[in-house]
């Protein structure tokens, strides 16, 4: 048979096959190799077979990732260079992101217009709320194998726990003194809904940028689709965009075209890229 890892406890995988599932071991050779949630698979009494895969997330572990919901909220502050990460991490592995602003029941004015200002050009902006369940745009966008990602307390688990309308997921609090999210995911299951899945990861508050290492300073702004008609207008193709001599995108930037945020985000992703790369 044919089916979907939608759930991965210790050694067992569960296998969702014409619409039943399966509590099934994998085969030894295979779990060598890595056997992940999002895996298509062959099975019998054991997994024989993995299908070739889209991509592959090791953290969190997911495979075939088709969405990623970045969910960003007023509290605890966005980190917008990890989401910026985020992001081009998504572009890089054929994933679409889109960015959820939670809590927008305490957010300010000022900080939902500040987010569809820096994002409006890269990708979709949905905007949510836990306490009035304002979820349905959100639902709609549940297509494929989709996951919640972000830093921790903006609310994942509160959200996914709400779209499937019962606690599977422990909801964490927020530390007082640091204003950080206490990590509670420990699992990757995937959670079925019309049109597809949707998986709680892991905070992604410690993302290390060696997760796209094997990026070259050079492609960097290639994965920023707001800079992509501007940097057309670089005078050398080789152009890092960090001087003023006849770049397009700092031109884009001087004209309000590129957000100033997005820039500056560019800039430290590609002074700690230019670093990694000396080691």
């Amino acid at each position: 048979m044919e089916g979907l890892i939608i759930k991965k406890n210790a050694n067992l995988f569960t296998v969702l096959s014409d619409r039943k599932k399966f509590d099934v071991n994998g085969k030894g050779t295979l779990k060598k190799q890595g056997i992940f949630v999002g895996d298509y698979v062959e099975f019998d009494k054991t997994i024989e077979k993995i299908k070739p895969r889209k991509n592959l997330l090791i953290r969190p572990p997911l495979a075939n990732l088709d969405r990623l919901f970045l969910v960003i909220a007023p509290v605890p502050k966005p980190d917008f260079v990890l989401i910026d990460k985020m992001l081009v991490y998504a572009f890089i592995n054929g994933i679409e992101p889109i960015i959820v602003v939670n809590k927008i029941d305490i957010a300010s004015a000022e900080f939902l217009s500040q987010t569809k200002e820096i994002y409006q050009n890269v990708c979709k902006v949905i905007e949510i709320s836990t306490k009035n369940q304002s979820f349905e745009e959100l639902k709609t966008e549940i297509q494929g194998t989709c996951a919640l990602a972000g830093q921790s307390a903006v609310g994942k688990s509160s959200i996914l726990n709400s779209l499937v309308g019962r606690d599977v997921c422990e909801v964490g609090d927020l530390s007082v003194k640091v204003q950080r999210g206490k990590q509670t995911t420990r699992l990757v299951e995937l959670f079925e809904f019309d049109k597809g899945f949707l998986a709680d990861t892991a905070g992604f508050s410690m993302l290390e940028l060696s997760m796209v290492s094997e990026l070259s300073p050079r492609e960097l702004s290639t994965y920023y689709p707001d800079f992509l008609k501007f940097r057309q207008f670089c005078k050398f193709s080789s152009c890092l965009h960090q001087k003023h001599d006849k770049c397009g995108i700092i031109e884009g930037v001087k004209s309000g075209e590129i957000s100033k945020t997005r820039y500056s985000n560019y800039l430290k992703i590609l002074q700690e890229l230019q670093q990694f790369k000396k080691y």
